[in-house]
């Protein structure tokens, strides 16, 4: 399938750089070009080239030389789209880019709408829709995890798991109905033990994939992290010193954050996204009771939660903090990472024996305790290594098919609720 008219767009980031790329696909891309590019070597015509080939030379504009540019041909249905496809690599002054798109523009093409490219690979047969949205992931995305998901999305890995569920669901009713066509006939196909072995393979392949969802969703859009802990724990500071910059404002005075910051860095490939709340105290001010609440709501809706207490607090205090937290959060989907802070307040002796105390005797064995100095940054290596670890990226690591679309998910959870009865 192709389509009648040739669309033309800026394929590169917009802006200044040393280079853009000027992409022209369509029945009419070579003819298009030739209008406006000179070879370097003449008598060359672009129709006539091999696929897959580059050519140096110029674009005018009547009398008017615009640029020197490299033209890339790629031939239908040999392309991305599947359509005949020109690439032009001019420099990358936003100037020669807009006249360059004008001049396309004059001479018969027309701007193709946002995403046209990847929806004429779509409609050509190129990729499927899964594939076509993994597109979009990839341009967007903006760590390494995401980007190997979705180029594994984008080269077919979640459509290969739609193709074995689609063979396994028609040999499903293929048995069926063969049983049914041939009921009164002493012939048995396949026996009960079969078919219901069958759909339990079929119920066990979906339920993977719509679970693998709740690590594919934070992947893509940050896992989030809720810093809590009382007023003054050093919540902000240790927020500003893990984004590297005064992001959140540090005072003595109690209470100063009273509304939840957030900002996203990336840790070891994963991007975490860290929001800073206000500290929990009883108080009578309505505006920083308001900021707690959030504080509760925050931590609902996070997959990790950072408990910050301060060295140098009595040990009731601190009890008290873990305890609280240790009631707000679901043990089963998060994860909890007491930090100790201000240890550059406290000797090695006394930090030690604050571990041993029964404040954090509630804590089990998979919620971890880490000492730092946020104001010095001590420790905050060991902090993200126990942030990484409580991640299982093992799915990652091993190239698995991860959901990460949310009608994906919808449409795969249908399914197997359907299946269930």
């Amino acid at each position: 399938m192709t389509t009648d008219d040739t669309i033309c767009a800026i394929s590169t980031a917009p802006g200044m750089g040393a280079i853009a790329v000027i992409r022209l696909a369509g029945e009419q891309a070579f003819s298009i070009c030739e209008k406006v590019f000179i070879p370097a070597k003449s008598g060359k015509v672009l129709s006539q080239q091999p696929a897959n080939s580059i050519h140096f030379g110029k674009i005018t504009d009547g009398e008017k030389d615009l640029d020197e540019v490299l033209v890339s041909v790629f031939k239908a249905p040999h392309s991305f789209t599947g359509d005949h496809i020109v690439e032009i690599a001019c420099h990358g002054a936003p100037y020669i880019q807009q006249q360059l798109l004008q001049l396309l523009v004059k001479n018969g093409a027309r701007l193709a709408l946002p995403g046209e490219f990847t929806q004429r690979a779509f409609l050509n047969g190129k990729m499927d829709l899964s594939q076509a949205e993994a597109v979009a992931d990839l341009i967007a995305s903006s760590n390494e995890a995401v980007r190997r998901v979705a180029l594994q999305q984008m080269r077919g890995g979640f459509s290969s798991e739609l193709i074995k569920l689609r063979e396994r669901l028609l040999w499903f009713i293929s048995l069926i109905e063969l049983e049914l066509d041939f009921s009164e006939e002493d012939v048995e196909f396949a026996n009960r033990e079969e078919l219901i072995a069958l759909v339990n393979e079929i119920e066990a392949h979906i339920a993977r994939l719509v679970t693998s969802f709740s690590l594919g969703n934070v992947i893509k859009n940050g896992i989030p992290v809720a810093i809590v802990g009382h007023t003054n724990a050093g919540k902000s500071t240790l927020l500003n010193a893990l984004l590297n910059e005064e992001r959140a404002i540090v005072s003595d005075i109690h209470g100063t954050t009273r509304d939840a910051i957030e900002d996203s860095i990336n840790i070891g490939g994963i991007a975490f996204r860290f929001i800073d709340t206000a500290g929990i105290r009883t108080t009578a001010d309505k505006i920083e009771s308001l900021g707690i609440q959030l504080t509760y709501s925050k931590v609902k809706q996070a997959s990790i939660v950072l408990l910050l207490v301060d060295v140098t607090d009595p040990e009731d205090k601190i009890h008290e903090a873990v305890s609280d937290i240790m009631e707000k959060i679901d043990r089963e989907r998060q994860q909890l990472i007491v930090i100790v802070n201000k240890i550059d307040l406290s000797d090695p002796s006394t930090i030690q024996e604050k571990f041993s105390q029964k404040a954090f005797s509630e804590l089990s064995g998979h919620h971890s305790v880490v000492p730092i100095a946020a104001k010095f940054r001590t420790n905050l290596d060991q902090l993200t290594t126990e942030l990484l670890r409580t991640i299982d990226l093992q799915a990652v690591n091993n190239d698995e098919v991860i959901v990460t679309n949310a009608r994906h998910h919808e449409a795969l959870t249908q399914a197997l609720q359907s299946s269930l009865g």
